[in-house]
């Protein structure tokens, strides 16, 4: 990184972070972008002329989009190509930067990873949805990973159109521009999507496999589900099932349906005066006491006692 020394955040989309010194940008907020806490909501276009230094977002996701040109992506320690018609998000725990940016114009779209609990259940549980703003911003902390989404020509396009009303939305700020920015957010959210569903070249096919996986499990966790069946309707073995939740979640399958369980048990617990026992066979445990090992296992307290706290 030290041909990165001493440059500056000179992009549109940087121009208002302080003079920073140095390699690196421990972290960026989101309040260096706007002030508005009820609408914590933040885009515009970025023009990339010299490099950017290193940095994170500290308490935002970012959504970027790239409109022209193209530039050597950093993320972490690894360095990619990318080029007009990439997407890809950036959390808050993985570092980035560009360089060598040629006619270098993106989108950038700030936001907290709340907003995109608007979606509905028919969005949310995408493939290309949990693909994009879930798995690989997740697996890219910790990971060597090209984004895998790239637009043709004619998405971009369409892309582009719906940028461009949702800037004017945002900078006339007119009665009405929040929920207007949020339904076009939420479009543009659903036709990426579903772009990233139409992937046949150059994309992960682990990562559409678990997406797969994952939606199944969280739509079916409350019953009786077993490896094999998980496995069958993501059409991998399980062998491969528990390879790819292990490199990408660091878990195991059952692992994770489990938490999930365990989850929804803790919010019963809140909730609900049900029984312990009932709870237990609501959430998908067959053994009451095996169920209140677990929870006492991942919450430091057992059912009975976290009931108690409350």
């Amino acid at each position: 990184m030290s041909n990165m020394r001493g440059s500056t955040m000179n992009s549109n989309s940087m121009n208002k972070l302080p003079s920073i010194k140095g390699d690196i940008v421990d972290s960026v907020y989101l309040n260096w972008f706007t002030n508005d806490k009820e609408f914590p909501f933040f885009i515009q276009y970025g023009g990339h002329n010299e490099d950017t230094v290193l940095h994170k977002h500290d308490d935002f996701t970012e959504l970027v989009i790239v409109l022209n040109g193209n530039a050597t992506h950093i993320v972490n320690s690894e360095t990619y190509f990318i080029k007009k018609g990439n997407v890809f998000a950036i959390n808050g725990s993985t570092f980035h930067a560009y360089q060598n940016p040629h006619g270098f114009k993106i989108c950038n779209i700030m936001f907290r990873p709340e907003i995109l609990r608007s979606a509905g259940p028919d969005l949310s549980a995408s493939n290309g949805f949990r693909a994009l703003f879930e798995l690989e911003p997740f697996y890219r902390n910790t990971h060597s990973f090209q984004t895998g989404l790239s637009l043709s020509i004619p998405s971009m396009e369409h892309v582009s159109s719906i940028i461009a009303d949702m800037i004017n939305e945002y900078n006339d700020k007119q009665q009405g521009y929040q929920t207007m920015l949020n339904s076009r957010f939420m479009e543009l959210a659903v036709f990426l999507s579903r772009q990233y569903d139409n992937l046949e070249n150059g994309m992960d096919n682990n990562l559409m496999h678990l997406a797969n996986a994952i939606s199944y499990i969280e739509d079916h966790y409350l019953e009786s589900l077993t490896l094999e069946e998980i496995a069958a309707r993501s059409n991998i073995s399980v062998r491969h099932l528990n390879r790819i939740f292990q490199s990408y979640y660091q878990t195991t399958p059952i692992s994770y349906l489990q938490r999930l369980r365990l989850e929804r048990a803790r919010k019963l617990l809140k909730q609900s005066g049900l029984p312990i026992t009932k709870i237990s066979y609501e959430c998908g445990f067959n053994d009451s006491n095996y169920f209140t090992r677990k929870f006492s296992k991942i919450y430091g307290l057992s059912p009975k006692a976290f009931r108690q706290s409350l």
